[in-house]
């Protein structure tokens, strides 16, 4: 059962594979300060491979001052359901050329992973929509409708703008996010929840101007040790987030062993970890914070000087059930409560989203967990995320009724955001041909909500 299907996948995997290093070529990055030109031409890219593919209504999403999104669609056959798949064709900055392996945008493969770029977090997902069309003969039993975005790597500024604006052309019944990934490589997983995000940037200020380090120093605090004492206490000793006032905790369904996170993290020899309680549950339900960057002069260009001021970035991620109003608010009213020294303390508040636990039942679940289990021959498992995706509130509310679902074929290897990120090539097989048994399992299962 299915034959066809995975023989279609297998046949056009050349061209999946030649469509996905099609778009990572293509240096998209949506971040301040990178040619915007680059993300509408991997926009361009995206529709001409729509089109190809035989899509209808392909066009650009535009909205004033946002990098565009594409659409397309196969119009569902009568008293068929439609299916909204989403990716996104933005990628992250590659950060410094000498910690890549191979160049970031240059798609290579080794051991059976292809390196680049956007080649897991999100082309991947591109590829994976397309390849499973193209599996139909470019005709599914439902309607399908491709939405690909162009700022989730910037926090889907205008998404909301976009979904308000555009939701006559993408109102579905159910929605596939392909912007996860599995629990490890064969082993396929569903994310199920996922923690949401605060960010600040706290500036902390002891002078006027910097002055003598000798003829000053042991009096005058200066601002980047004030700062750092300042950070040092977001944690306690065991490294527990020391905010008041979070919500925390809650159980996972499967853990992971120590040494299995030590090997996907890369973590050093003897490198303590922290918090207490179940791993999974520190890294899906729990709140966490890191420091991103600091302002500071660089060490090549040090003088003896006080350093008059300094910044931090602090992102803070947050347990579901958790209002990121609340958290900011707790955040900063604990910035500002232990402020070292008397030094001047101002937090700049920055973005926010919401934590998710999704529903897991419906037609689009029932099919995509029979579909996993024929393409990997394991069922699937219910996993949390760690990271956030805050739009997911966003198509949550616009769309109701609909089924939302979250799946990807990235693994905790593909160092996604990270140098030498990678996408394992039989995972990417095997993602395709699940959703292309999904949409055929889709239509047998669900009626139109519409």
């Amino acid at each position: 059962m299915h034959e066809d299907l995975i023989t279609a996948v297998n046949d056009n995997f050349d061209q999946i594979r030649a469509d996905l290093e099609a778009l990572v070529r293509i240096p998209s990055v949506s971040a301040a300060d990178f040619d915007p030109g680059e993300v509408r031409r991997s926009a361009e890219a995206v529709r001409q491979l729509l089109q190809d593919e035989g899509l209808q209504n392909v066009q650009l999403l535009e909205l004033e001052g946002a990098h565009p999104a594409v659409f397309g669609e196969v119009p569902a056959p009568d008293g068929a359901p439609t299916i909204m798949l989403y990716a996104h064709h933005d990628v992250q900055p590659p950060g410094p050329d000498e910690l890549w392996e191979t160049a970031p945008f240059e798609p290579t493969e080794r051991n059976n992973r292809l390196y680049g770029r956007g080649t897991s977090d999100d082309k991947a997902g591109v590829a994976v929509h397309l390849g499973a069309i193209r599996a139909h003969g470019g005709k599914p039993p439902v309607g399908v409708k491709i939405f690909v975005e162009g700022e989730e790597e910037v926090g889907s500024l205008h998404l909301a703008e976009f979904l308000q604006t555009y939701q006559d052309l993408l109102e579905a019944d159910a929605i596939v996010i392909a912007d996860s990934a599995n629990w490890q490589v064969g082993e396929p997983a569903l994310t199920v929840s996922l923690r949401g995000l605060v960010d600040c940037v706290v500036e902390v200020r002891t002078l006027k101007s910097a002055v003598h380090s000798g003829v000053f120093g042991g009096v005058v605090p200066d601002a980047l040790t004030s700062l750092c004492r300042l950070l040092a206490t977001l944690h306690d000793e065991a490294g527990e987030v020391a905010v008041a006032g979070l919500v925390s905790g809650g159980a996972t369904p499967i853990d992971m062993t120590e040494e299995q996170l030590r090997a996907d993290s890369g973590a050093v020899a003897g490198l303590h970890l922290l918090g207490s309680g179940s791993i999974t549950e520190r890294m899906w339900r729990k709140p966490a914070i890191s420091v991103l960057a600091i302002d500071a002069p660089p060490v090549a260009k040090a003088i003896n000087a006080l350093v008059p001021v300094a910044k931090a970035k602090v992102s803070m991620r947050l347990s579901p059930g958790q209002d990121p109003a609340i958290a900011m608010a707790a955040l900063k009213r604990h910035l500002e409560s232990n402020t070292p020294w008397g030094a001047q303390v101002t937090v700049h508040e920055g973005s926010g989203g919401d934590a998710y636990d999704l529903d897991t039942t419906g037609p689009a679940y029932d099919a995509y967990r029979q579909a996993f289990a024929i393409a990997w021959d394991k069922e699937s498992l219910d996993i949390g995320q760690g990271g956030s995706i805050p739009f997911v509130a966003a198509f949550s509310e616009l769309f109701p009724e609909a089924d939302i679902l979250l799946t990807g074929v990235g693994d905790p290897t593909s160092a996604a955001h990270g140098p030498n990120e990678s996408q394992d090539l039989d995972e990417l097989r095997r993602g395709t041909i699940a959703e292309a048994i999904a949409l055929r399992l889709f239509a047998d299962q669900a009626k139109p909500l519409r």
